[in-house]
């Protein structure tokens, strides 16, 4: 079955002309959104680059591009294949940002496509290789908005002001699809009245309380989100609106990434809900945030971070790097952590893990419940504090 990469070889000489805008173009461009094009594409609307010439640039300023840990390798592989293709070497990009700031705990990036067929696209990163970026994520499941939730609204604003008579669409991967709805939802009606469209590919969704307002249910029937079969990370939190479900080719979270969605001809191939995997995981999640008060959350989050943040490390990548060294030092702080924030850590793992363990139970036998029950040690450990 073919991927996105297939898609650009197959579909890559049909131009906007002839097809429209469909949800895998919507998905490369989300994909796009994780290149580091500072320096390149400027901040500017009115000073667009088309999308080849940025390539181009990319490639030569970062020949052997390293993505991180988590966020997928094949991204400038892709890059140019759209630079190469008639479909998309004539797009115009501008409007780049990218903030990373440790003291608001803010990790935020974005891009404008003006697309050939008179549309444009506002695609926000979803996560990228930094600590930062991912407390940030881990910040939402207790923070009712983040900052790059702010940031994405104020940017959506400035490119329907930049671009005043042409339609929009907005998305993003992962994060960047939470961000996209976001600011759809709290960028004014005027704004709204611009927009196509909006994806969230595998991205969290939100706390209730944004679900109920009347400026989501505005534009909640023009939201699309689109999850693998077994998705993780897009069913954390709320969705109200319906999403669609895609077949993948990997399994369990590495379904996360886009390059494993499987694509027929001009569409993902859809399937009629989530695997059987894909209701545990979600079934385990529910269970495990509701589980949690406010402040059980942010203990959690905040000593994970202590932990994790102890090397100095600014990434996953220092981090994987860093081998026994990094590691040693992490247990070392875990250990020195006093006793009631080691019991938030390792009371919030052991309550995921009865939470999934209850869900494996229900439909899955033994050997997966065994290795919850692993898990379920492990944290006791951590609660007493155990070296061994």
């Amino acid at each position: 079955m073919a991927s996105i990469l297939d898609y650009l070889d197959w579909r890559g000489d049909i131009t906007f002309a002839e097809r429209a805008f469909n949800e895998v173009d919507n998905l490369l461009l989300a994909e796009l959104s994780y290149l580091d094009f500072g320096g390149i594409v400027p901040a500017d609307f009115a000073a667009a680059v088309p999308l080849s010439d940025a390539v181009a640039a990319f490639t030569k300023r970062t020949p052997h591009a390293d993505m991180g840990v988590l966020v997928p390798d094949k991204i400038p592989g892709l890059a140019q294949k759209m630079a190469a293709s008639a479909r998309f070497r004539d797009v115009l990009l501008s409007g780049y940002v990218c903030k990373l700031d440790e003291q608001t705990e803010t990790q935020f990036a974005a891009l404008c496509a003006a697309l050939p067929d008179g549309t444009v696209y506002a695609a926000f990163r979803g996560t990228d290789d930094t600590i930062v970026g991912w407390k940030e994520d881990f910040n939402m499941g207790f923070l009712p908005i983040v900052p790059s939730q702010r940031e994405a609204a104020d940017y959506l604003r400035a490119v329907a002001a930049a671009f005043p008579s042409q339609k929009l669409r907005a998305g993003g991967h992962s994060k960047g699809g939470n961000l996209a709805v976001y600011a759809a939802v709290w960028c004014g009606e005027s704004v709204q009245d611009q927009l196509l469209a909006v994806y969230n590919n595998d991205g969290p969704g939100f706390h209730t309380s944004l679900l109920d307002r009347p400026e989501h249910q505005r534009i909640a029937n023009r939201i699309q989100t689109i999850l693998p079969e077994s998705s993780v990370v897009g069913m954390l939190l709320e969705h109200e609106e319906s999403y669609q479900v895609v077949r993948s080719n990997q399994v369990g979270l590495m379904q996360h990434d886009g390059f494993s969605w499987q694509v027929l001809g001009t569409q993902f191939v859809h399937l009629s809900g989530l695997t059987e995997g894909g209701r545990i995981v979600d079934s385990a999640l529910r269970d495990f945030v509701r589980g949690l008060d406010q402040e059980q959350r942010i203990r959690f989050v905040d000593a994970l971070f202590e932990v994790l943040t102890c090397t100095n490390a600014e990434t996953l990548t220092d981090l994987k790097d860093g081998g026994f060294r990094t590691a040693y030092s992490m247990l070392k702080t875990v250990r020195s952590l006093d006793p009631d924030t080691r019991q938030a850590l390792s009371g919030t793992l052991g309550l995921l893990v009865r939470s999934g363990a209850k869900s494996v139970s229900q439909s899955q036998p033994i050997q997966r419940l065994k290795n919850w029950r692993l898990v379920d040690w492990i944290s006791k450990k951590l609660a007493h504090g155990d070296e061994t």
